[in-house]
């Protein structure tokens, strides 16, 4: 086998040069140097990778997550997430864990997730007497739910390098992402009565008042809803489904809360181009890396390494699972997500695992390295924003990242949690 590239990209990644450049110039150095190959081959394999289909839904759940913060949609979902938690220990930490999870159904990114709550909620938390470490602590972990829950972007793919159904991947993401929401909202509670945060409100609310909040956020609560529907109903297909969401959540930001302004639009263009721009030319990067992978038949060979190590799938996947905690500590996830499935996928099909139960597990772990030092995504950008250091971040909240991997290991080990929905409605 050809190792250079593998060398090229550790290299290059260890002096700090862009997980995106490492994976094109490894690729380059396989595609220029050997015989055999035209240097076009490189350009050629990246483009044809963003040419899918499926692909063209994520630029589209990506504008759905920056109107929705635009156009009011967040803000009633935090009111929603309120009503049930507020009389919680800890509400206000409540409230961010199944706000995050209301999310998942809207933005789809951990990342839009952590910034909007970290802008919007954590100086409320602040305020309430919550520590900064704590409260970004809380925004960081409970983001890793909104990717699992439809329409997450990791979900999208991974069902298009694993060749898995899109609608499946959405099915199979609802029941992971419920159970580290009540993961978490365990364990903050524990922490919370530790530490003594109060609950938001010491009284029961009126049924009248919170009638009003489920009105008000009903058009908010009807995207998961309606997205799931229209796809098993065959109405439209994922890509189809984030066109749908974006032309919905403009009326809904405009007709219906009325605070989506036109002065609003290049802003929310920007920021739509530049999550996309970061999304995309990662995955052609990795779509050149990948063709050296195939190439060189080192899936296969990674494969029969696994299976000659173990035969038992339940020794293997905690195998994995540590391995992919040590790489997504070092390798934004997607990227790794990217650069893993190909690699392990017909390992753990071998041995009898299902793609779909496979793909949750890789998306949530790969997520969970974005809460981790020492370059994990989500940690950095929240305490950036937040105002904390990494070492309080890590002392206030490593109950929380004890808790999603302890989350992880039963998703791993109960297959139920992930394949029970696509099951039903096969």
């Amino acid at each position: 086998m050809n190792f250079t590239p593998l060398i090229v990209l550790l290299v290059l990644f260890l002096f700090n040069v862009p997980i995106t450049m490492c994976l094109f110039a490894a690729a380059a150095s396989y595609f220029f140097f050997t015989d055999g190959f035209e240097a076009y081959m490189i350009f050629q394999k990246a483009i044809t990778q963003c040419e899918s289909f499926t692909l063209l839904a994520i630029p589209f759940f990506v504008a759905v997550g920056v109107i929705m913060n635009y156009g009011g949609i967040s803000k009633r979902l935090m009111a929603v997430a309120d009503l049930f938690t507020g009389r919680m220990i800890g509400g206000l930490a409540q409230s961010n864990i199944v706000l995050s999870t209301l999310m998942g159904g809207v933005s789809g990114s951990a990342n839009a997730d952590a910034a909007m709550e970290a802008k919007v909620l954590v100086p409320v938390m602040v305020d309430h007497g919550y520590s900064k470490g704590f409260s970004a602590g809380v925004t960081a972990c409970s983001s890793i739910i909104t990717p699992t829950i439809p329409p997450g972007i990791g979900l999208i793919l991974y069902a298009s390098i694993a060749n898995q159904s899109v609608g499946d991947m959405f099915l199979a993401g609802y029941g992971p992402g419920i159970f580290m929401m009540v993961c978490l909202m365990v364990m903050t509670h524990f922490v919370s009565k530790q530490k003594g945060y109060t609950p938001t409100r010491d009284h029961k609310m009126g049924l009248r008042a919170a009638a009003k909040i489920i009105l008000d956020g009903f058009w908010a609560l009807f995207i998961p809803l309606g997205l799931i529907m229209g796809l098993r109903l065959g109405i439209f297909t994922p890509t189809e489904a984030g066109a749908v969401c974006v032309f919905y959540c403009i009326f809904v930001g405009t007709v219906v809360y009325k605070e989506l302004k036109w002065s609003m639009v290049p802003q929310i263009i920007k920021e739509t181009f530049e999550g996309t721009a970061g999304i995309m030319a990662l995955i052609c990067g990795a779509a050149a890396f990948g063709n050296y992978l195939s190439w060189e038949n080192i899936p296969r060979a990674v494969s029969n390494a696994l299976i000659t190590l173990t035969d038992n799938k339940f020794l293997l996947l905690l195998l994995i699972n540590v391995m992919l905690l040590v790489v997504g500590m070092f390798l934004e996830g997607t990227a790794s997500l990217i650069i893993m499935t190909p690699i392990l996928l017909p390992a753990v099909i071998a041995l009898g695992v299902s793609p779909l139960q496979f793909g949750i597990m890789m998306c949530i772990n790969v997520t969970i390295g974005g809460v981790t030092p020492p370059f994990g995504t989500l940690l950095f950008s929240t305490c950036s924003i937040v105002g904390c250091s990494v070492e309080e971040f890590v002392r206030e909240s490593w109950q929380l990242i004890l808790a999603l991997i302890l989350c992880l290991l039963g998703i791993t080990y109960i297959p139920a949690i992930s394949t029970f929905l696509p099951t039903l409605f096969a």
